[in-house]
């Protein structure tokens, strides 16, 4: 069995994996722009995070310019 019959397959396999991980990537920073977003917007109606202290104005109207 000589390994050039499946030189096809073999590339084509690796670059149905590249594209899938390049994809899965993509999604990734889209939807955690979209997330960043829905939280600042959130954020300026008045709803605060638990986990994260008290805002200073500052840092209010820099997240307003984000939006």
């Amino acid at each position: 069995m000589e390994a050039t019959n499946h030189f096809g397959f073999i590339v084509a396999a690796y670059a149905a994996a590249a594209v899938t991980i390049g994809v899965l990537i993509a999604w990734v920073m889209l939807d955690y722009r979209a997330q960043r977003r829905a939280l600042a917007e959130l954020e300026m109606q008045g709803f605060t995070r638990r986990s994260a202290p008290a805002r200073s104005e500052r840092v209010m109207e820099q997240a307003k310019e984000e939006v």
